[in-house]
């Protein structure tokens, strides 16, 4: 079997971060930002580090400003260019990755990550692989990126490959988990948010997947599940009956549920902390609020 070259990615951002009111109300989650960039910006740069070339994002009709976010603007540039004001243009050049295109489907209804997957289909050819990264996800890695590490493993085994992360024993409950076998991660099953006493492992599934075709084949018979909605989970254990499956342990660096109000503070925190303009003034700030009562 000839093996297809991993192009394209799906980043599903139809959700309408309701965990995150009254913020959210008139401006999309994955819009919200990390020190000086959106969230969504993080996550297609780490795409594009992985040799993506063709963003897929399943939108809602709300989300029209991530799509501006990607657009050019030429009232902007022309205004910054007219005042001198030249090196506000660098970041603004910098959104986009060189070679990267972005398009747009709706998720017309809320019926979960699988569904949300299914309406990017049209855009992925039959026989090729496709990776999915959740945006309000972010991972830090000091040298390389989590989807091009992931993106290695691939071309070696050409089988679907998915990011686990340790977590503490006693947050299992919490996360999807991964139960393994052997040195090289075999996936035997997937179970979600299992009890401490019947957790596998303590390796969570955190947001990161390159999936074989057949994924998407398999998606179009997945009944809806838990909440009448169609679970890539599900998906996922009907193609662990038919193909191989690898894990891809994320170590070196670190991930952050901004989906989480806590997740999205320590982010900002560590984010602004590591930037090479703000990181010592930030720390010194830091350090001394310390001493201080607020």
């Amino acid at each position: 079997m000839s093996y297809k070259p991993l192009t394209k990615a799906i980043l599903p951002v139809a959700g309408l971060g309701t965990r995150f009111l009254p913020a959210t109300k008139a401006i999309p989650k994955e819009m919200l930002t990390v020190v000086d960039k959106p969230l969504i910006q993080y996550i297609i740069h780490e795409a594009a580090e992985a040799g993506i070339t063709d963003i897929i994002l399943v939108t809602h009709s709300s989300k029209g400003a991530i799509e501006n976010h990607f657009d050019k603007h030429y009232e902007l540039e022309k205004e910054l260019e007219l005042r001198g004001k030249m090196d506000r243009m660098v970041p603004l050049n910098e959104i986009t990755p060189k070679g990267v295109r972005i398009v747009s489907v709706r998720q017309p209804e809320a019926l979960g990550l699988g569904h949300a997957i299914l309406c990017a289909a049209p855009i992925i050819a039959e026989n090729e692989p496709f990776a999915v990264l959740l945006p309000d996800v972010l991972m830090h890695h000091p040298v390389k990126g989590c989807l091009a590490q992931m993106a290695e493993t691939y071309e070696k085994v050409h089988t679907s490959v998915v990011a686990l992360e340790e977590v503490p024993q006693d947050q299992v409950e919490k996360y999807g988990i991964a139960d393994v076998k052997g040195p090289d991660l075999r996936i035997t099953e997937l179970v979600e948010k299992p009890s401490i006493e019947e957790a596998p492992s303590n390796l969570s599934v955190v947001g990161r997947y390159i999936f074989t075709p057949r994924v998407m084949e398999l998606l179009k018979h997945t009944k809806p599940g838990a909440g009448g909605e169609i679970q890539l989970t599900d998906a996922m254990d009907d193609l662990l009956k038919e193909e191989v499956m690898f894990g891809f342990e994320f170590k070196g660096g670190k991930s952050y549920d901004c989906g989480d109000k806590l997740g999205y503070l320590q982010a900002n925190v560590e984010y602004a902390l590591r930037d090479a303009k703000l990181g010592e003034d930030f720390k010194a700030y830091l350090d001394a609020l310390e001493t201080k009562e607020i």
